[in-house]
Parts: structure tokens; C-alpha cells; sequence
């Protein structure tokens, strides 16, 4: 099994998934293999190639800056 069958999303994916939450475009993240919303302040989970895309999934994104 090669590597980044597991750990890379469909590019065409990428290019239609939406924030649920706000609607607004995501940014991949392919080294923490996460979808962030940063309308939203999100990061959703990619596991196994696939985009987890509940809010309850997420995570907060942090603001190391303060």
C-alpha cells in the first residue's frame, strides 16, 4: 500500500467542499491532513483520504498570536 493513497484527497473534491458552517472556501492542510475554515476558525479532519466535514469533528483553531 503506498503512502499517499491513504493521505491524499481527490483534488477535484478539494475544489467543490465548502465550509459547512459558513460556507466559505477551505484551505488543505496536507501535512496535518485537515480541512481549515478560517471564516469559521475550523479544522476538519481528513481520515483515511476522506474529509470529515461535521463541526463536531472539528477543531478550533487557536490564536497563538495574543
Amino acid at each position: 500500500m503506498a503512502p499517499n493513497d491513504a493521505t491524499t484527497v481527490d483534488p477535484k473534491l478539494l475544489e467543490i467542499l465548502v465550509c459547512p458552517l459558513t460556507k466559505g472556501p477551505l484551505d488543505y492542510d496536507a501535512t496535518a491532513q485537515e480541512l481549515i475554515s478560517k471564516q469559521a476558525g475550523l479544522a476538519y479532519p481528513i481520515r483515511d483520504g476522506i474529509p470529515i466535514m461535521l463541526a463536531e469533528e472539528a477543531r478550533e483553531l487557536g490564536d497563538d498570536s495574543a
